[in-house]
């Protein structure tokens, strides 16, 4: 285009669009810009953008262990888990024994992120998550005590932004144990809204250790929620800055700031401890009334006052992307395992439960969201090891993650039945069962997660031109601005123009003229092909939402909600078709694959139909029901052959099942609850083809058969099996028995 028609098109149309843009824009707070402009753009611009580039993904490296992470995994974690009794630790003694605390700070537990210069382990975010889900699987309470000095806290904030002499001073304090740290965001008045936090400091000047009018803040603050507060040493705390008496320059207000704080400080009160539903880690609330701390306490000095928001907000991602995905993770797989091998012993009507058919449906879910869950977190592990801080990411993983393993241990609940229920040490998933509202609440309410952040932040960061146009409208030059403005306003339109036609072009042919990564396994190139299809179809609705709802959609958190939803499952839907790639594409797993791809392409058009079925704009939504679905609804749930397959695999030794339930913990000891159910499983399928041969026998029942050994010896006598099948049989009847059984207590248990 020449200089005298481009100069009109800026004059005549993309000069007064930019002025109405810029009237219907809804303003932006600090904390909101800080927010978007937090992290990095990863594969949810891939999935936006309407075409995917699969290969891109298919190339990210498969996360490994090094030697070191694999030895620290099979030596000092299992010895940890060991040394665990989790009844003990949550119903009798609720804390940790002391032996306990000791071994997880001499063996480096809290110091996973540390570098190694510095003391710390300098692991990769693949094995701070493998041992966070190990360590889950065996004691959630303790899971969280080692996660969050490695997650949102002291350690993490200083490595990223401290000064040299913050870090030097106490990073090797943290790798060695010496501190305990957390960090204080949530206020009784500031939950999910943690930038309205009233916690407040004043810049003044003051006597501090015996040096007069030392430059600093005076603190007054009132947090709660505050995990490892009560036995902490270190609080890292978030306040709002003051300088009403311009002794830093002459801004009044500075912003959010976050602080490292010696909890012997005076005016430092740690309060008592809550007690979230029997999880028995520290947990609590602390307070501060006129504590004075001089400047350089701030981290990172006095050149990072007023940062603090953008500080968490780059810092959030390991909490919502390693932590509780790995707790999820964990409680998947420990049902899949352990509901998988009681569902072949539990026997009723002379056969194991896991053979009947509403018991298969519960199972299939179980394992299919299992194996979407790990999928998704080696993924997302993969990006954060490879330099990513996929910020929308993370918040998707940490909701849906989370709701996934309350739909698995409501599923196992449902198949354990009165073994479920009661507590006890037999008791395997009543403390994951109790777990689940918290992973839900912490690191962001997961309400607000799917209704406000995972779309309204994804829309305008990931984007391709979204955050270009609110880019130039904070440009100062308003000729360059205006340039800016039209360059990502004409690149928009292209884009709208050529995924509206690819939208319906893909729909009328069912995806069929798109091409699967070379790469890809025949028997799954079609999930990519509808994949990318509906990539195009979010990219469309997306452009369509924002210009006819525009800020308003920012209040519409049902529509901003299912286009999240969208988004989120086809990421998971990736993510499956990456995870069955990496682990060698084996003909086992075809039936976990398919039904994680069927159950996530089947959600997103659930999504689409909400959205759609409530857009304000009823013939806008007619149209796009038209352009996206021509045929009507094509995706169906995961069919029962499917589910009886992944039940086949979960109530049988294979290596799927091993894959699967890599990562649980089984104890040494023999007498534990995992460990007797997985001899009971193995002994079960041992005395299989032997039960068979008794089966017609039982029918002819007489009394004295109700005792299990005479009926046995009876078998015996008239030759149906011989003594090393009557046996097998034995041991696996006493085996179950084990099992089966439920704790039971005294009148004066628990009384005080």
């Amino acid at each position: 285009m020449n200089n005298k028609n481009d100069n009109w098109r800026l004059k005549w149309f993309s000069a007064p669009l930019m002025k109405l843009f810029r009237k219907v824009t809804p303003t932006m707070s600090r904390t909101e810009q800080e927010a978007l402009e937090a992290g990095s753009v990863w594969w949810d611009g891939e999935l936006f953008s309407g075409k995917p580039q699969w290969n891109k993904l298919l190339s990210l490296p498969v996360p490994r262990l090094s030697k070191e992470e694999k030895a620290f995994l099979e030596g000092p974690v299992n010895t940890l888990c060991n040394m665990l009794d989790d009844w003990q630790i949550t119903q009798e003694d609720k804390d940790l024994p002391q032996e306990v605390w000791q071994y997880i700070k001499d063996n480096g537990f809290f110091s996973m992120i540390i570098p190694k210069h510095y003391g710390g382990k300098e692991f990769s975010a693949y094995a701070h998550s493998q041992v966070v889900m190990k360590i889950s699987t065996r004691s959630i309470s303790t899971a969280v005590t080692v996660m969050v000095p490695n997650s949102l806290g002291p350690g993490k904030l200083l490595l990223e932004y401290g000064t040299e002499e913050q870090k030097n001073y106490y990073l090797p304090r943290l790798a060695q144990g010496l501190e305990i740290p957390c960090f204080a965001l949530t206020s009784p008045h500031a939950g999910s809204d943690a930038g309205a936090i009233p916690d407040s400091g004043i810049v003044c000047k003051q006597k501090f250790e015996g040096k007069a009018n030392v430059l600093g803040i005076r603190l007054n603050w009132d947090k709660r929620y505050i995990t490892l507060g009560p036995v902490a040493t270190l609080l890292g705390l978030a306040f709002k800055l003051y300088d009403p008496d311009h002794l830093m320059g002459e801004d009044e207000e500075l912003g959010i700031t976050l602080a490292l704080i010696p909890t012997s400080t005076k005016g430092v009160e740690i309060g008592n401890r809550h007690f979230p539903l029997n999880m028995v880690f520290m947990n609590g609330p602390n307070y501060g009334k006129d504590v004075f701390i001089p400047m350089d306490w701030v981290i990172g000095g006095i050149n990072q006052t007023g940062q603090g928001w953008r500080m968490l907000m780059e810092c959030l991602s390991d909490g919502r992307a390693i932590s509780l995905p790995a707790l999820s993770t964990g409680a998947g797989k420990l049902a899949s395992l352990s509901v998988g091998a009681y569902s072949r012993v539990r026997q009723q009507f002379k056969m194991p439960i896991g053979k009947f058919e509403g018991v298969e449906e519960a199972l299939a879910r179980i394992g299919g969201l299992t194996y979407v869950m790990d999928a998704s977190r080696s993924l997302t592990l993969a990006a954060l090891d490879n330099g990513e801080k996929p910020s929308v990411i993370s918040a998707v993983v940490k909701y849906h993650l989370t709701e996934s393993m309350r739909k698995v241990v409501n599923d196992a609940m449902d198949v354990l039945g009165g073994s479920g229920i009661c507590l006890g040490p037999k008791n395997i998933m009543g403390r994951a069962y109790q777990a689940i509202p918290i992973s839900i609440t912490v690191e962001g309410a997961n309400i607000l997660t799917r209704s406000m952040i995972i779309f309204g932040q994804g829309a305008i960061r990931s984007h391709p031109f979204i955050y270009k146009e609110l880019e130039s409208l904070s440009e100062h030059d308003e000729n360059e601005a205006l340039k800016q403005f039209d360059r990502a306003l004409f690149g928009h339109m292209s884009f709208f123009i050529k995924n509206t036609t690819r939208c319906f072009f893909n729909g009328v042919t069912n995806a069929l003229f798109i091409r699967a990564p070379s790469r890809a396994n025949k028997k799954v190139r079609r999930y990519y092909k509808q994949a990318t299809r509906m990539s195009a179809a979010f990219a469309l609705v997306t452009d369509i939402s924002l210009m006819i709802l525009g800020g308003s959609l920012k209040r519409r958190e049902k529509i901003s909600a299912r286009l999240g939803d969208i988004l989120s499952h086809l990421y998971l839907l990736s993510a499956v078709l990456k995870h069955y790639q990496d682990q060698g594409e084996y003909e086992s797993d075809l039936p976990f694959v398919e039904w994680a791809c069927q159950y996530n392409l089947q959600r997103i058009q659930t999504a689409f139909n909400g959205f759609l079925h409530n857009f304000p704009n009823r013939p806008i939504a007619l149209l796009l029901r038209w352009v996206i679905f021509p045929w009507g609804r094509l995706y169906a749930p995961p069919n029962d052959q499917l589910g009886h397959k992944i039940a086949t695999l979960l109530i049988n030794p294979s290596e799927m099942r091993n894959r699967l339930t890599e990562g649980v913990f089984i104890p040494e000891n023999g007498e534990e609850a995992v460990s007797q159910l997985e001899h009971a499983f193995r002994l079960a399928v041992d005395a299989a083809p032997f039960e068979k041969k008794i089966r017609a026998f039982q029918k002819a029942f007489k009394p004295e058969y109700a005792e299990y050994n005479v009926m046995l010896e009876a078998a015996l006598k008239e030759g149906v099996i011989d003594r090393v099948e009557k046996s097998v049989l034995q041991q696996a009847n006493e085996a179950r028995t084990k099992v089966i059984a439920v704790d039971d207590f005294t009148f004066e248990f628990n009384r005080k």
